[in-house]
């Protein structure tokens, strides 16, 4: 006989809990089956979880309705960038709503937060905190830079949520751990990121002094179309891209990249590309040339247009 067949269709391509498979019919001999993995206390998954993504529906099962999925474990069924050290840890988070005792199960993250505080949303039949109260709640996790990131994805690529729905979670947060950095971050957050290594860039610069470069920026010269680059200081001609491993590894990306930058020459701008290095241990050296580029820039020495085309822009 097949294994599956001692189980409820129902119960055969998900995670489920063994009171749950207990109620439907299912034996204690059948449910105590070494091919059935034990994520966590009193849940049975079919295969072992191994993705953030798989821990969470693991989990699904043990949530009450006043409990989500909330803090890392919201960010990453988000699709939100995470450093490093959160991506390793593989503990769930999960927040109960009102007064109620908080998860205590091996491998999760218990939180509590008062009736009216966050918004619950669903991603299939998850439910998790709303993107925006996610990022509120990261401050006690990240640093103002790293909260930044997460702010630039969720009102950029992601699209999540706006930068005035972001300050209305604020707002609710009022009081809570957290809510100070949170704001400092707030205050750096930009519309229309691209990628982390963007927005880290980005921060690179202006804290170090120089001006706010645009984002995603057109170059167009006499009408015509010439490039999209990360960040730009039209003034001094200079653009800005950042070059993850994709634009390394992937060989139309690479090329792709060539062409935008003689295209930036043919029109006189100067294209500098930032890898991983320059926003980490040489990002001193990184803005100082870069600082060095708009002071030239700005005094129009590496523009070889025609003096009467300079004219006729300015």
């Amino acid at each position: 006989m097949v294994f599956a067949a001692h189980f409820p269709h129902s119960l055969r391509t998900r995670p489920f809990r063994v009171r749950e498979a207990l109620h439907r019919g299912v034996s204690q001999a059948v449910l105590r089956s070494r091919r059935l993995v034990r994520p966590f206390h009193g849940t049975r998954s079919w295969t072992a979880p191994r993705s953030h993504d798989e821990l969470a529906r693991a989990v699904a099962p043990r949530l009450r309705r006043d409990q989500a999925f909330s803090h890392a474990t919201a960010a990453h069924l988000l699709g939100v960038p995470l450093p490093v050290r959160l991506e390793r840890d593989r503990r769930v988070h999960v927040t109960t709503i009102g007064t109620d005792q908080a998860l205590r199960v091996r491998g999760t993250i218990g939180h509590r937060t008062r009736q009216g505080r966050i918004r619950v949303v669903y991603s299939g039949a998850a439910a998790l905190v709303a993107p925006e109260d996610t990022f509120v709640m990261l401050a006690t996790a990240l640093t103002v830079d790293e909260l930044v990131v997460v702010g630039d994805a969720l009102v950029g690529w992601l699209n999540w949520c706006t930068v005035d729905e972001l300050r209305r979670a604020l707002r609710r947060h009022r009081g809570a751990r957290g809510t100070r950095r949170a704001r400092a971050a707030l205050e750096l957050v930009r519309v229309g990121s691209r990628s982390p290594g963007e927005t880290r860039l980005r921060l690179a610069l202006v804290r170090r002094g120089l001006p706010e470069p645009l984002r995603n920026h057109d170059v167009v010269e006499h009408g015509r179309w010439v490039a999209c680059v990360d960040l730009a200081y039209p003034d001094a001609r200079v653009a800005i891209e950042y070059e993850s491993d994709l634009h390394r590894t992937d060989a139309r990306t690479f090329r792709k990249d060539l062409t935008r930058g003689e295209r930036l020459k043919d029109v006189d701008w100067w294209l500098v590309r930032a890898t991983a290095d320059d926003v980490g241990p040489l990002v001193d050296e990184f803005v100082r040339r870069v600082a060095r580029l708009l002071r030239t820039g700005s005094d129009g020495r590496h523009d070889s247009r025609p003096w009467h085309q300079l004219t006729s822009v300015s």
